[in-house]
């Protein structure tokens, strides 16, 4: 992924780079292992090797069952050109009831590369989406698990394979990336039961789709990420077209991603402002520790259910995803996206009703204050929106209502300098969504938060400090009452340093981050995980858990 000015003035320096880009459960970088301690002295500055990446994130669980394991892909990537393959279920751990499917990606790189952005369809269905590490001169390996047994519909017969890790080698960015990616299949026996899962998974490869007539449930799930080297992979630093910036957006940086059904709008959401691994012109901060979801590109999830009486009628209906505030013929967007349905054993159709569509006006303004002479010029965006939804089923075991509400804002403040030598940005992002279906209530407030400065000083001495956050609460509620709550808490800081425009055994760079991902509550393997990892010039220095 390319980068601009600041965000970019580096592109000129060939930096050993990173862009590669889930969810029954969360993907996470296989823990350290044993053998790679934190270091008791850390270098003074990065050499030509570092630890090999990790996360802070929880660990896939595994049952503790019978196991069988399948090959998906096996590939090096060395241009735009996709592995293709073929797949067919084991047969040794049961018959699509199985407890747990995990996918695990195995990568090694070595040399100079930028990060590069990748993802892996089954049947057209996409079920990973990840960005890689950028490398070390001597090489280094990660990996990254998944829980895809939500899959499970796909999984349960014999589809083609795609995968495609975007690539350029050559005299400069030599680094081939090299990548298996497993699924481990675990039976469901003893105590261990099946998994509930949808009853039928469909990639939106094409607007167009026909539902079974008897669906009494519908998720719609985005994978949404501004990339592939122009502004919108930088969407939140974009300035409208008056002020003097290098990344320009019409209307500034608020971004929404909504979802529509046959031209109404049916959903809404804040994306997530991912920060790949050669983000804010500092590889030097995410060499070892990335940033939240670089590793684990999250779908955003949208309930449809309020629609299923509309879509049961055995005729196709358009479904379509868009980025708004996106400068109109831009590109820099990819939302691929997959419906998930739950059908109704008892009925052949279920019938019933739209009832509800209210939508407030939607709001965003960016205020650009022009810089005083030798000062900085600044842009401040807000935004809003909110939509209900809600809609009836008439199913087998009676009717049965749902609506959801969703909210959206944010807010942003973006300073900088001409010439850009000094950029800033502080900006908080809030989703929150409600879904009432029959009894139950699920309630979710997401809040994202960056707020980080880049400044090319004297001596062409380039520091990033930055700090990012992903949060998010869950409350469920049965009749009124609370059945569960979970609070997850992903924070990441770093602060890095170099010298720019020379060769690379004169940057004397350093760098120091800590990552902490802190997930309490209901279904949490004892009920608390809480791991903080911290580097110093590339060298593992804590690996903390408290829980």
């Amino acid at each position: 992924m390319r980068r601009h000015r600041i965000m970019g003035l580096l592109g000129a320096l060939t930096l050993a780079a990173g862009t590669l880009a889930a969810t029954a459960g969360p993907a996470a970088a296989t823990p350290a292992p044993v053998s790679a301690r934190p270091a008791d002295t850390p270098p003074a500055e990065f050499g030509t090797d570092w630890h090999d990446p990790l996360t802070a994130a929880p660990p896939v669980e595994h049952p503790d069952t019978r196991s069988c394991r399948v090959t998906l892909a096996e590939a090096q990537f060395r241009d735009f050109t996709p592995y293709r393959g073929a797949y067919t279920p084991p047969e040794g751990c049961g018959r699509a009831d199985w407890a747990t499917v995990v996918l695990r990606l195995d990568g090694k790189v070595k040399g100079r590369q930028y990060d590069r952005l990748g993802h892996l369809t089954l049947g057209g269905v996409e079920i990973l989406r990840t960005s890689t590490p950028e490398p070390s001169p001597e090489g280094i390996e990660w990996s990254v698990e998944k829980d895809v047994t939500r899959y499970r519909d796909t999984l349960a017969r014999p589809q083609p394979v795609e995968m495609l890790i975007g690539n350029v080698v050559d005299d400069t960015y030599t680094g081939v990336i090299d990548v298996k990616v497993t699924l481990t299949f675990y039976a469901a026996e003893g105590r261990t039961r099946p998994a509930p899962t949808p009853d039928r998974v469909l990639p939106l490869t094409t607007p167009e789709v026909t539902t079974p007539r008897n669906t009494e449930r519908i998720l719609a799930e985005v994978y949404a990420t501004g990339s592939g080297g122009g502004c919108e992979e930088y969407w939140y630093m974009t300035v409208p077209d008056a002020a003097p910036y290098s990344c320009k957006a019409a209307d500034g940086p608020y971004r929404e991603v909504r979802i529509s059904v046959d031209g109404q709008l049916a959903g809404l959401a804040a994306p997530f402002p991912t920060v790949w691994t050669g983000g804010w012109s500092n590889p030097f901060l995410w060499y070892v520790t990335p940033g939240p979801r670089a590793f684990d590109v999250q779908p955003i999830v949208y309930d449809l259910t309020p629609y299923a009486a509309l879509l049961n009628d055995g005729r196709p209906h358009r479904i379509e995803v868009a980025v708004t505030g996106v400068p109109a013929g831009q590109s820099g967007w990819s939302t691929p996206a997959n419906l998930l349905l739950w059908q109704d054993r008892g009925r052949g159709v279920v019938t019933g009703a739209l009832t509800r569509h209210d939508e407030t006006a939607p709001t965003g303004t960016s205020r650009w204050t022009p810089a005083a002479p030798g000062g900085e010029h600044r842009l401040d965006t807000e935004g809003a929106h909110r939509l209900t939804v809600a809609g009836h089923l008439d199913t087998s075991h009676g009717r049965v209502t749902t609506t959801v509400t969703r909210a959206v804002r944010s807010t942003s403040v973006h300073r900088w300098t001409d010439g850009e030598n000094a950029d800033a940005l502080s900006a908080s992002w809030n989703d929150e969504e409600s879904v009432t279906r029959g009894a139950d209530t699920t309630r979710t407030t997401r809040a994202y938060t960056m707020d980080g400065e880049t400044t090319l000083g004297a001596g062409d001495r380039l520091r990033t400090v930055l700090s990012l956050g992903d949060r998010a609460d869950t409350l469920t509620l049965r009749g009124g009452r609370r059945t569960g709550l979970t609070r997850l808490d992903d924070r990441y800081t770093g602060d890095a340093s170099y010298t720019a425009n020379v060769p690379r055994d004169q940057r004397h760079a350093v760098g120091t981050t800590t990552a902490r991902h802190q997930l309490y509550g209901t279904g949490i393997g004892g009920g608390c995980y809480d791991r903080t990892v911290t580097t110093a010039q590339g060298a593992l220095t804590a690996d903390r858990r408290r829980c």
